[in-house]
């Protein structure tokens, strides 16, 4: 009865061909149920099979009298069909339309998703094995911190893609239920075996209960779930825009042949991509807001959340496809500079490895206290004057001296070292998975 599903791409998912095409594939379901029942004779239910359908324009000239899209849809499909067309919507209720096919588009939409976020993480997966010792500084408060490596920012992204993963998949289960139940969704004029049989040929399951409508707490879970991925693209697309600061250039947005960064400034290299990235992600939260505020319906239905639902499921879904198509071209294409990296590494002039000294100051047998004042009291020096350094403070220092031998102060500033429990952080992320 109903061809077998494909994926369209997001956009044509809340089109209004494939919205109309949905209600009518439900309404026809919902005869051949009772068709298989015996409610309805084999030759009307030919008739209502072979005639039903509908057109766009004239559902919209109706709907400019009667007010109310599902009347306008059903008054144009018996335009088709004729006077058998009484049996199709017997005993349904508008909701039992609308809702079972937001849900099969928010399902759809969100397989579409899912796929994007799968190519996502092999996307960063590879970035990750090619910069894993990729030697750059860790910032924290945007201050120099200690040394990290560049693989080490991809797999963080990594394992946060496999937990929006995760989250959209159980995101998709949780929408992906449907209702033939009736006016107040207790079944008085339906049997729920008709429910039962369209949900099934729908790919969706029935709603356990539901009112007039599907409860919009699994609106508000598909909705704050996509906001949750919307924000992890900002926490990359941030990231990079730092890194692309003319003083830093540690990475940097693909810049094609051709391509122009300013109106009046024709130097200008600008992450454009990142910074849209970053204005999508808002728009994706605030939506998750209104989602949650409709949660809290009057008794069972009232409509104060069609409005709402009809901006901000197409608009998250369609705009979180588009972020995840920037963000995948942006990783795969960035430009990484290793030797940038290393070069801000050194800006500081070693205090980056100021813990391992104190530490091993601490080893020596003095205590923590002695030990941080001792590195500190040099490390303020280093900040105060750019022409010393660490190290050379380190060895001029009589203090320190004491109690570290010079090969010792050496050894400390090795960045190799700094790196060697990195294979421990990938095997239980990117090797694991």
């Amino acid at each position: 009865m109903i061809e077998r599903y494909t994926l369209p791409e997001m956009g044509a998912l809340f089109s209004d061909n494939f919205k109309y095409s949905t209600w009518l594939k439900i309404e026809l379901l919902a005869c051949e149920a009772r068709y298989e029942m015996g409610d309805i004779p084999r030759e009307d239910f030919e008739i209502i099979k072979s005639k039903a359908k509908f057109n766009i324009k004239r559902i919209l000239e109706i709907e400019e009298e009667t007010k109310h899209d599902v009347i306008a849809f059903l008054t144009n499909v018996a335009e088709y069909v004729g006077p058998t067309s009484r049996h199709i919507h017997y005993g349904m209720t508008s909701s039992d339309v609308l809702d079972t096919t937001l849900s099969f588009q928010m399902k759809a939409a969100g397989e579409i998703i899912l796929k994007d976020l799968i190519e996502l993480k092999e996307i960063l997966k590879s970035k990750a094995i090619e910069h894993r010792k990729s030697f750059c500084v860790g910032r924290s408060h945007g201050i120099h911190a200690e040394i990290t490596s560049m693989g080490l920012k991809f797999s963080n992204w990594f394992e946060e893609c496999k937990r929006n993963i995760t989250r959209t998949e159980n995101a998709i289960k949780t929408i992906s239920v449907g209702q033939v139940s009736g006016a107040v969704g207790t079944f008085e004029h339906l049997s729920p075996k008709v429910e039962e049989f369209v949900c099934s040929k729908l790919g969706l399951n029935s709603a356990p209960v539901s009112t007039q409508v599907i409860q919009r707490d699994r609106h508000a879970e598909f909705l704050t779930t996509l906001a949750i991925i919307g924000s992890s693209l900002e926490k990359i697309a941030i990231e990079i825009r730092h890194l692309q600061r003319t003083e830093v250039l540690e990475a940097e947005e693909y810049f094609s042949a051709g391509q122009k960064g300013s109106s009046a400034m024709p130097h200008k290299r600008n992450p454009i991509i990142s910074e849209r990235i970053t204005g999508i992600s808002r728009i994706l939260r605030a939506n998750a807001i209104a989602a949650l505020e409709n949660v809290a319906l009057w008794h069972e239905r009232d409509i104060s959340h069609s409005s709402v639902e009809r901006v901000i499921i197409p608009d998250s879904c369609i705009i979180l496809n588009y972020a995840l198509s920037l963000t995948k071209k942006l990783i795969k294409n960035l430009v990484v500079y290793p030797e940038n990296m290393l070069k801000n590494l050194e800006i500081t002039r070693g205090l980056v490895f100021s813990q391992k000294v104190l530490l091993k100051l601490v080893e020596s047998g003095i205590s923590r206290e002695d030990a941080y004042k001792l590195v500190q009291t040099e490390s303020m020096k280093v900040w105060a004057d750019k022409d010393l350094n660490l190290k050379q403070q380190l060895l001029n220092s009589a203090e320190i001296r004491k109690y570290l031998k010079e090969n010792e102060i050496e050894d400390l500033f090795d960045y190799e070292n700094t790196l060697k429990n990195i294979d421990h952080i990938f095997n239980r992320t990117i090797y694991k998975d």
